[in-house]
């Protein structure tokens, strides 16, 4: 697996948020994305993701040594757009993960036993029947790192995950990282917390319009 990026450059109408970026990210790689308040960090992964418009530049996805269209990637943003109001119970939110393009990555005979196992590792197993309109800000973070795990990704994007969510299960959510990263998931986490990032990530970008290798 790999992304390989070439001159991107991203506007929103006469404000340019990212200019020619070149990168390649590689199967395993476990990426800290660092960089200001606005400086197009965001932009950067919704240009991956499809999400966003891109004023010009490619970006290319490898599987095997062979260009593919896309990759499996599980995403979790820096804000829920779930309204809170919708009818849907945390195992729900967790099983919309299998609605994508690879959701048979799971057998569907399988899903039931790996949105227990995903409920477990976020420790919502107790609210699996709750709706979400009755989940605090750090539950429903949790129900959404679950959605992005339970198709077990190639790729895991990650938008300021540690967003509402309490110290202690950060630490949680950070070794569950972990195993996922030695499992060979590559890893895309952006965060303002630059020591967390250096104590997890093997490599380091800075993007403040511009993408700056750090390591």
């Amino acid at each position: 697996m790999q992304i390989e990026i070439t001159g991107l450059t991203v506007r929103y109408d006469s404000v340019t948020a990212l200019s020619d970026i070149s990168y390649q990210i590689n199967k395993g790689d476990f990426v800290g994305i660092t960089g200001p308040n606005g400086g197009g960090k965001t932009s950067f992964l919704r240009a991956l993701l499809g999400l966003k418009k891109t004023e010009r530049g490619t970006i290319r996805f490898y599987r095997d040594g062979q260009q593919v269209p896309d990759l499996n990637v599980g995403y979790l943003p820096q804000k829920s757009v779930i309204d809170p109001r919708f009818p849907i119970t945390v195992a729900e939110v967790i099983e919309s993960g299998f609605l994508g393009k690879y959701g048979d990555v799971v057998p569907k005979k399988c899903r039931g036993e790996r949105i227990k196992e995903v409920l477990a590792r976020v420790g919502l197993s107790e609210l699996s029947d709750r709706t979400i309109g009755k989940l605090s800000g750090g539950q429903m973070q949790r129900a959404l790192l679950g959605r992005a795990l339970v198709a077990l990704p190639e790729v895991l994007v990650l938008d300021e995950p540690s967003s509402y969510v309490d110290q202690s299960f950060e630490e949680r959510m950070h070794e569950m990282l972990r195993d996922e990263n030695k499992r060979g998931t590559t890893i895309l986490y952006v965060s303002h917390q630059t020591e967390i990032l250096n104590r997890m990530a093997g490599r380091m970008v800075h993007i403040d319009r511009v993408l700056q290798e750090l390591r």
